[in-house]
């Protein structure tokens, strides 16, 4: 996911990305425990993408 996709959207829609990454996080770690996750790169993918969607949320909170 690209920042400039995140700048198109609003309070709501950026709102409902952030759940459901911070879900699939979570469904990642329970993987990662279990030994099911054969790809641990996602983990680093999703970290990333829930800090782009917060600090996307944070710049437009300044505005």
């Amino acid at each position: 996911m690209k920042a400039s996709e995140l700048r198109t959207k609003d309070g709501t829609e950026l709102q409902a990305e952030l759940e459901s990454l911070l879900k699939a996080q979570f469904n990642l770690r329970m993987q990662r425990a279990t030994q099911q996750l054969t790809n641990t790169s996602q983990l680093g993918k999703v970290r990333r993408d829930i800090a782009r969607v917060r600090t996307i949320m944070t710049e437009n909170a300044g505005k």
